[in-house]
């Protein structure tokens, strides 16, 4: 947990989330490891409220669990959960995708293009969170342009349990096939062809849930 640091007293509940959040889904905080509000309110330099909160927030999502008067923990990475959630979340940036096409502009492409190339050169050089960070800004560009706050909302839901899948099991060339999809997707969005872009950001997330399938059977056969 050395990596979770005081953060501004602002949002404090939201900073709180962001912060134990991505901890979980980058392994600092390892699944099954008890999380205490007490421990991680000092550490982030904030009063145990937020805390408890965020807690309450990522146990509605699933990456921890708690029973109450005995333990919070880490959840461990179920592979259908993940599964389930890549589903929903494919089909609401397949929505996004089909409704914000015709409302794209030329520096929304431009964005898209150099989300992109951030995610290719993070992927080359074994830079998880700079892809999936790229990876996610260029999928936002859809979801802001679309304007619907639903499924905003719903992916922002359901995403962090897959970002914690693939942080695990990042692979160089999985990514660079996602980079050629990613090129396919912006060159549709550019031709405005809403129906196309769809269909590949549909492959995009199929690729996600065989990814959980990949997990499934490793854990059954014990090498994850």
């Amino acid at each position: 947990m050395g990596a979770l640091r005081p953060v501004p007293r602002t949002l404090l509940r939201d900073t709180a989330y962001a912060a134990i959040r991505d901890a979980i889904v980058r392994g600092e905080l390892p699944p099954g490891d008890p999380v205490r509000d007490a421990d991680l309110a000092e550490r982030l330099g904030l009063s145990r409220a937020p805390v408890r909160e965020a807690l309450a927030r990522l146990a509605e999502e699933g990456l921890v669990e708690t029973k109450p008067q005995s333990y919070t923990r880490v959840t461990r990475l179920e592979p259908r959960a993940v599964r389930e959630a890549a589903v929903v979340v494919g089909a609401m940036h397949e929505l996004a995708a089909r409704a914000a096409v015709p409302l794209l502009t030329p520096a929304d492409i431009d964005a898209m293009r150099e989300a992109n190339a951030r995610f290719e050169s993070a992927t080359r050089t074994g830079a998880v969170g700079e892809a999936l960070q790229a990876d996610d800004e260029l999928h936002d560009v859809l979801v802001r342009t679309c304007g619907n706050r639903a499924v905003a909302a719903t992916i922002a839901r359901h995403t962090p349990l897959i970002r914690r899948l693939e942080w695990r099991q990042f692979a160089e060339a999985s990514a660079l096939e996602s980079a050629r999809l990613h090129d396919r997707l912006i060159d549709a969005c550019a031709e405005a062809d809403a129906d196309a872009a769809a269909r590949i950001t549909a492959r995009i997330w199929h690729a996600l849930e065989e990814l959980a399938d990949e997990s499934d059977e490793s854990a059954e056969y014990g090498t994850v």
